[in-house]
């Protein structure tokens, strides 16, 4: 069963991977960073497979094995790339790959170098090894230390939501379940190497089985995100700043504080005059561009003295313009799909969750309402 579940996911993997290689895309280093963690994926399933085509390459066997020290640093820098629009691969990142180098070297004296009848006996007490039990060690502080991934994850939504509208923000939610849910595979996976070094090490099989059809359910979703959202990503700039750094610590003067109301009532007139949140990729350097207000000190206005993200501030007049188009008796024929769209989203889901955190209903709903009350 085993070697059915790896055989069939190092094909998708690896179809997956050739795929992404070869596509044409803006996205070429993202597409590159994604397809080598699915190849590192098929290698680390390949075991079983690998170790009875190759019985005698004892090297290969071990080598193979450090591979999975690549998978973690090759995934935060995917993240990396579809989260930051400039971002690039520099020799800085090198140092990611530090845990892999470390784990081949720890095997130079005992095993690489040594013949192969100690090979074989190494091997046939790697349980009792102590290079073995390290590299499994150096592999779980690994997986601990990446969590910044998430905290990587938590700061690009955020920025995303204080500086655009459109609805790439589903796209970062989808990808922390997706990275969510591989962490998960690995507690799985460092619960199945603490069972492989006792006396019950029979059930670590069985923990092996599940995460092998884990990670193929895993791929599965990802090719079937991917089909469905072909732009899965839109990047914000590394450069642009959390609000909450940019917040003064003074107090300001009455000035500032007249300023600033000023600049509120040109923003909202703005709003309400040229309807320019009917853009769906509408984003807060364009209306700084069209009120002149510097970005600093519009996401300062917005994110901080009106408390909203200018994701939900420019959603709220996309709300309200959907309202009245559903409660317009002459607009009864069109459909809650062409209406999302002329109010500016360009999702379904996108606009059902904003007009119920507006409203607390659905915009279905919503209109069977009005048409009941009338």
């Amino acid at each position: 069963m085993i070697n059915t579940i790896s055989s069939i996911t190092i094909f998708v993997s690896l179809f997956i991977a050739f795929y992404l290689l070869t596509v044409r895309t803006k996205t070429k280093v993202s597409n590159y960073l994604f397809s080598i963690f699915l190849i590192l994926i098929a290698i680390d399933t390949s075991g079983i497979i690998f170790e009875k085509i190759n019985s005698k390459s004892y090297n290969l066997i071990i080598f193979r094995s450090t591979f999975s020290f690549l998978q973690i640093p090759v995934l935060y820098l995917y993240i990396k790339s579809v989260s930051y629009s400039d971002f690039k691969l520099k020799p800085k990142h090198l140092i990611h790959f530090a845990p892999f180098v470390l784990g081949n070297l720890l095997f130079f004296p005992r095993f690489y170098l040594v013949d192969t009848v100690d090979k074989i006996n190494f091997l046939q007490q790697y349980k009792h090894m102590f290079e073995i039990q390290l590299n499994h060690v150096i592999f779980h502080l690994q997986f601990i230390y990446y969590i910044i991934i998430f905290l990587t994850l938590r700061k690009v939504k955020k920025i995303y939501l204080e500086n655009y509208s459109g609805v790439s923000i589903k796209t970062y939610d989808w990808l922390f379940k997706f990275t969510a849910t591989l962490s998960f595979i690995y507690i799985i996976a460092l619960l199945k190497n603490i069972i492989k070094f006792s006396q019950f090490d029979i059930v670590s099989t069985y923990f092996k089985i599940g995460i092998h059809l884990l990670i193929f359910l895993l791929i599965c979703w990802y090719l079937y995100k991917a089909l469905n959202n072909p732009e899965l990503f839109k990047q914000i700039d590394s450069t642009l700043k959390l609000i909450k750094n940019s917040i003064p610590q003074q107090q300001p003067n009455k000035e500032v504080l007249i300023h600033e109301q000023e600049n509120i009532e040109k923003l909202r007139n703005y709003m309400k005059e040229q309807q320019s949140f009917l853009n769906p990729s509408l984003t807060i350097q364009n209306v700084s561009d069209e009120i002149e207000i510097p970005v600093k000190e519009l996401s300062l206005l917005i994110n901080h003295k009106l408390n909203q993200h200018f994701y939900d501030f420019v959603n709220s007049y996309r709300i309200n313009y959907a309202k009245n188009l559903l409660s317009d008796s002459t607009q009864n024929k069109r459909t809650v799909l062409e209406i999302l769209y002329d109010s500016g989203f360009n999702s379904k889901s996108s606009f059902n969750t904003a007009f119920k955190k507006e409203t607390g209903t659905t915009p279905t709903s919503y209109r069977k309402n009005l048409i009941i009350n009338t």
